[in-house]
């Protein structure tokens, strides 16, 4: 049943979209859809991954025309045939995946596209423009900066500048904190209160409760192309509410975890240093190990290892020094064929350029680490009879929603994508998995599942790898948490069977900054050790 609030006179609508309907091929993507911004606020658009959430947005920012209904735009009645169109009217989108020219400068990615400066670029004098706008909302970022030279959160300040030099009053935000990092997420939501403060409006695409409940001012939700709440007040709103709207039912945010019995060391990683891409250094002697039928999760802020981490024990990182242990078997700088063979299930921060292989279908996804060996394989030969078997069976296991497996998983949703991995991985019953951002981008629905999958291969004897930048995540899955920073162990903590405190929080905050352990511990702040 669909919730509303009545508008009040004296916040007039900026954005007005009403009956909105798009089909694609075989999908319903909005089925009558009505959304309402007002002017001044920050709304939130909340859904599961293939809700139509993004395909909504996309209509209104002028990328896609819809079949049937009406935007308004400040009152107006309008129609968007581009993007172009729908900046004019002061409408901007900032989407997930930035759309930024590397090689180029901060002020000539922001000029892109625009009739002025037609011939000449003085360049100078619209560094200081570009500069004041960004001075203006709050924005610091050097003009002069190459874009490559940015961290992440950085080029979401570029994209930011985009819109607002181009005059835009209404900024969508596509999944914005869903490449950020917890420190810069804080820094992104003072950035929107000060735009909203300026008369700027904002409407928010996410799927983290957390946070909307934090940002935003009201709540709109979408199930399956269909609005199931519309302008709810997010005060008072609690996260079981928002999941129950999203999902149809009601989730489960923290899993009963049963208590742990470990067994013997499956991975040991050894004082091992590598390099970044870059070429400076990445590990600086880090150690850890894994039990049989344990969860150990590795904490840090981004950039401090943990991709080059994991990729040293999948074997897609050379070891400069230290030793890699699977199954008592040295895997350092071995090829990835290797771990697999030795019992190894890995899933990739990047599922979609290297746990995956965009154009080929479900099916070539789940037999990739299978196509050797029977049923899939026959004296040398692919039995697509048997590999298509098998697809349908992982796909009905794991819930993975697509029309058949012959569809190219680059058309699945963050979440079904994440599913045929983990069906991939699991499918070949491993003793150790590695599991790297494993819910990165998802919806609480899909969080949940992997969740479970993840407690699934605890319980079933096998050790399971967790690096992951959300401490909640870590604290409710882990036995046991080890914090990285610069390369380095901070120390180990122990959270199985214990609800977290605000000490153990504490702790691991602090250690996530750079104080070990045993300091935190002579200083006497309240640690489990």
């Amino acid at each position: 049943m669909t919730q509303t609030i009545p508008p009040t006179p004296d916040a007039p609508f900026a954005v007005e979209m009403r009956g909105i309907v798009k089909r694609f091929p075989g999908v319903l993507a909005n089925d009558h859809v009505d959304f309402e911004l007002r002017a001044g606020e920050i709304h939130a658009l909340l859904g599961e991954n293939g809700a139509g959430k993004s395909t909504l947005m996309n209509v209104l920012a002028g990328l896609y025309r819809q079949e049937a209904g009406i935007i308004k735009v400040k009152g107006k009645p309008v129609e968007f045939h581009s993007p172009r169109d729908a900046i004019k009217s002061g409408i901007g989108m900032i989407h997930q995946h930035f759309m930024l020219v590397p090689s180029q400068t901060v002020t000539e990615n922001v000029l892109l596209g625009l009739d002025d400066p037609r011939f000449f670029m003085r360049l100078p004098e619209y560094d200081a423009k570009v500069a004041a706008v960004g001075e203006r909302f709050g924005l610091k970022v050097d003009p002069r900066a190459k874009i490559w030279q940015l961290s992440v959160g950085e080029q979401q300040r570029v994209e930011l500048l985009k819109m607002l030099y181009r005059g835009a009053n209404v900024l969508i935000m596509d999944e914005p904190t869903a490449v950020l990092a917890p420190t810069e997420i804080e820094g992104l939501f003072d950035i929107l209160r000060s735009m909203v403060a300026q008369g700027k409006s904002v409407i928010f695409i996410s799927h983290k409760l957390q946070e909307v409940t934090a940002i935003a001012d009201r709540v709109s939700v979408l199930r399956r192309g269909v609005a199931t709440a519309t302008s709810v007040p997010s005060r008072g709103a609690t996260r079981q509410e928002l999941a129950r709207l999203m999902v149809g039912r009601d989730v489960v945010f923290a899993l009963e975890k049963k208590p742990g019995n470990p067994g013997k060391i499956v991975l040991e990683v050894k004082d091992i240093h590598a390099d970044n891409d870059k070429g400076l250094p990445a590990l600086r002697g880090f150690s850890l190990n894994v039990r049989a039928g344990e969860i150990v999760g590795v904490a840090g802020v981004a950039g401090n290892g943990q991709s080059e981490l994991s990729q040293v024990i999948a074997s897609m990182r050379k070891c400069k020094q230290g030793q890699v242990i699977l199954n008592s078997e040295s895997l350092t700088n071995h090829n990835t064929l290797f771990g697999i063979q030795h019992g190894m299930a890995y899933v990739p921060e990047d599922r979609n350029h290297v746990g995956s292989a965009p154009n080929l279908s479900v099916t070539d996804n789940v037999i990739m680490k299978k196509y050797r060996q029977p049923p899939i394989s026959h004296a040398g030969m692919l039995d697509m009879s048997a590999a298509e078997k098998l697809a349908r069976e992982l796909k009905q296991a794991y819930d993975i929603i697509v029309p058949n497996v012959s569809t190219p998983v680059r058309l699945l949703s963050g979440g079904n994508l994440q599913r045929v991995i983990l069906a991939r991985e699991i499918s070949g019953l491993p003793n150790f998995m590695v599991a790297v951002q494993p819910t990165r981008g998802l919806d609480v629905g899909a969080i949940e599942g992997v969740h479970r999958l993840l407690m699934a291969q605890r319980e079933s004897g096998a050790g399971v790898l967790l690096i992951s930048e959300e401490l909640e995540e870590l604290l409710s899955l882990s036995d046991r948490v080890y914090v990285i920073y610069e390369g380095k162990s901070m120390g180990e903590v122990k959270v199985g069977g214990v609800e977290p405190d605000e000490s153990l929080i504490e702790t691991i905050g602090l250690m996530m900054t750079g104080t070990p352990l045993d300091q935190i511990q002579k200083e006497g702040v309240g640690a489990n050790g």
